[in-house]
């Protein structure tokens, strides 16, 4: 770089504190600031750990809430909302989304982790992404890659396969990126198959430059860094927080003896001064951030994180349909959490919000409300009295309304959950008033997902509301009472046990190793293709009318799939249905889930009100990554095309044929049963092999019994080289590449 000196741009690719990048001669200072469902910023540059007080600001609920809106333009409008507030405290970049896969339920910061599917992760990831820099803010997507758990982050070796990855881990990163074009990707702290995320070239060259277009900035998660210059090598062009002198002085020292190239510093100093210019343009430019109002993060902030709060509670049960609720009635309200919420995770998304709105007040000011706490969020306080007060205050009451919930000790960033069972005070507060008013509705207040047993039958209401920001007293009793109709969807999905969960014999390693045993097979993947059953699947969720859909229509071409689908809101309410799409493959060389979620919209409908829904389906939607190839492969064959109101509840089904590559190039080391699929040596080896010797004699299929032997091999067994003579011809005859080309048109059942 013409002006600096190597000093200087050694410098400047390692941050000058907590938060701020170096201010450099003609690179001005680039600010940045936790998120991501609100700010975190700090003044004078943070504290030690930079996880001390923070200014105030809108705490929208965090992603396991919002993801179960399933709604692109709610969450693009959130971060619309957070980049207006990052204006107004002068920050340059807020750092989110995280879009890591939900693994295991255990995982402490699944709270700021949108679902288990990378399809939807990567979709509601990049409306966040959208809004957030539609207005010249930008984002930081993280964590790059493969960080499903909190035990021992910055050490274990995430150990996972090649397709794993390309299916699960990558996929909603890869969206990001190629569609949103985020300003900043960070990367992770752990390792990948023993390469650490930071010094990963493949990870962060590779792959994410290389394959996906990447022209931003690749920063570190804060503390990341173990070597510099190997990291400047691998493509991380800046190390957060800093100043790091050892950093500045290894870059300064390798470039001189020559074990760095000065190009390689370059480069990542460029990508620091055009970062600084994307969030400093010149006045010539035009297309810096918007010129906001005063107090633009006021009640209109408020007011959306209420809408975002009611649209990512989900009804999971409504027995009898005891919601929404009357206001004429007495109602008993019991558990902390009504007047004490928990609203947001622990760790570095802490925000500061604004203002907080407690259920309890909110529910006041609808109805009768007689309160009770029902347990002490001090854990060294008794139960037994609250709860037996708990019980007296519901036996003379027309509804019991339980909040009940994981305390903010038991879920943080930092460390893991060791497991998904409520506290064991609150199981018996649910099951004790249950007990003496059949009309109790429990609200369950929770990051991660958590066992609704042993007491699901004792209720006949379970409202799953998730940690809903600094408006989410407000916008429960909005669904409770019918205000608003409850549309959430689950992002993941609810086991009966813990043990049922794939990853469980897996989580969270040992010796600093932990394994992708399941492979591909995560959340709903593996209960569905394992026929396991859960409380809830991935998908579900209640409403306060009904949704009918019909009229699956499917057009084709070679390219892609279009489908059509109607849908009518049966009941006599307005409501909002989620149109989830899912694809289930045709049988393959390579065992895949049964099926996969490849499309979703919501849409609003007022009653007897019909729309219809429209998905575009790409080769992708159909693929599955084959390591042979290390590349997408659509294996020829029939699809099922299913419309579902979960991922196990499917409501409509069609069939497209999808055809399949060429045939693969045969060789004398091809297997018997790549022969006889391969449309031209099939049926003439078939014919060969049924000469060869009596299959009833052999007690079985010959076929089945040589399926796997090379044919090199299997032409040594005397008599079967005299039938195969002509083999080597047969095979120049099938590798040829138009009789390939003309195969694959018509072999569509591979």
């Amino acid at each position: 770089m013409v002006g600096l000196t190597l000093e200087q741009k050694a410098a400047l690719v390692v941050g000058s504190g907590y938060w701020a990048t170096v201010d450099a001669p003609g690179i001005p200072v680039v600010t940045m600031n936790d998120g991501p469902h609100g700010l975190r910023t700090q003044p004078n540059h943070g504290d030690n750990l930079g996880l001390g007080s923070s200014l105030p600001a809108t705490c929208f609920p965090p992603a396991t809430g919002l993801a179960s809106s399933w709604d692109r333009d709610l969450i693009e409008r959130v971060g619309r909302a957070i980049a207006e507030e990052a204006i107004e405290q002068g920050v340059d970049i807020v750092l989110g989304p995280g879009v890591n896969i939900k693994r295991s339920p255990l995982c402490g910061r699944n709270f700021e982790y949108f679902s288990e599917d990378p399809l939807l992760s990567g979709q509601l990831g990049g409306a966040w992404v959208r809004g957030v820099q539609s207005l010249g803010v930008g984002a930081s997507l993280k964590h790059f890659a493969v960080n499903n758990q909190e035990t021992a982050r910055m050490t274990v070796s995430a150990e996972v396969d090649e397709r794993t990855l390309r299916e699960i881990y990558l996929p909603a990163f890869e969206s990001v990126v190629i569609r949103e074009k985020p300003w900043t990707v960070m990367c992770s702290y752990n390792r990948i198959n023993g390469v650490a995320a930071a010094e990963n070239h493949w990870l962060l060259t590779d792959l994410l430059r290389g394959e996906w277009g990447f022209d931003g900035l690749v920063v570190s998660d804060w503390g990341a860094v173990d070597q510099r210059v190997p990291a400047l090598a691998a493509g991380l062009d800046l190390e957060m927080p800093g100043p790091q002198r050892d950093s500045t002085e290894a870059v300064v020292h390798a470039v001189l003896s020559g074990e760095l190239d000065e190009s390689v510093l370059d480069r990542a100093v460029e990508r620091v001064r055009a970062l600084a210019a994307r969030a400093h343009p010149s006045p010539e430019a035009g297309d810096g951030p918007a010129l906001l109002p005063p107090s633009a993060s006021g009640s209109a902030h408020h007011a959306l994180a209420r809408e975002a709060a009611a649209d990512s509670m989900v009804l999971l049960r409504n027995e009898g349909g005891l919601l929404p609720l009357d206001t004429n009635q007495p109602i008993a309200v019991i558990g902390e959490f009504a007047r004490t919420p928990r609203f947001q995770g622990a760790g570095s998304s802490q925000v500061n919000p604004t203002r907080v709105d407690a259920a309890l007040p909110a529910l006041e000011a609808l109805a009768p409300i007689e309160f009770a706490p029902g347990y002490s969020l001090d854990r060294r306080v008794d139960a037994g009295p609250l709860i037996r007060e708990a019980v007296a205050v519901a036996s003379r009451s027309s509804v019991a309304l339980v909040f009940v919930g994981l305390p903010a000790t038991e879920e943080s960033e930092g460390f893991d959950r060791t497991s998904i069972d409520l506290p064991p005070a609150h199981v018996r507060l649910i099951r004790e008033v249950a007990a003496v008013n059949p009309r109790t509705v429990v609200i369950v207040s929770n990051g991660g997902v958590v066992s609704l047993e042993p007491w699901h039958d004792d209720v006949p209401v379970i409202l799953e509301s998730w940690l809903l920001g600094q408006a989410g007293g407000a916008a429960i009793a909005d669904v409770l009472f019918g205000r608003v109709a409850p549309s959430g969807r689950l992002a993941e999905s609810i086991p009966f046990r813990l043990q049922d969960t794939p990853s469980y014999l897996n989580f969270p390693g040992e010796n600093d190793v932990v394994r992708y045993g399941e492979g591909v097979f995560v959340g709903y993947r593996y209960f569905e293709s394992a026929e396991v059953a859960v409380r809830y699947p991935f998908g579900f969720g209640l409403g306060y009318t009904t949704f009918e859909s019909s009229d699956l229509r499917v057009t084709a071409t070679r390219e892609s799939v279009a489908a059509t689908v109607t849908v009518t809101n049966t009941g006599s309410r307005a409501g909002k249905h989620v149109v989830q799409l899912y694809v289930s493959p045709a049988a393959a060389g390579v065992r895949r889930p049964v099926r996969e979620l490849r499309g979703f919209e919501k849409v609003a409908l007022e009653p007897g009100e019909s729309a219809e829904v429209r998905f575009e389906l790409d080769a992708r939607a159909f693929a599955h990554w084959d390591t042979r190839t290390h590349d997408w492969l659509v294996p020829g064959g029939d699809y099922r095309i299913e419309i579902g109101d979960s991922a196990h509840d499917i409501a409509l089904w069609t069939v497209v044929a999808r055809r399949g590559p060429a045939p693969v190039e045969l060789t004398m080391d091809s297997s018997v049963a790549q022969l006889l699929a391969h449309p031209v040596t099939g049926p003439i080896f078939a014919r060969a092999v049924r000469g060869a010797d009596d299959e009833s004699a052999m007690g079985g299929s010959l076929f089945d019994m040589v399926a796997t032997v090379p044919v090199r091999r299997l032409l040594r067994f005397p008599g079967v080289g005299d039938q195969m003579r002509h083999l080597p011809l047969l095979l120049r005859v099938a590798n040829n590449p138009l009789v390939r080309t003309v195969a694959g048109w018509f072999d569509r059942r591979r």
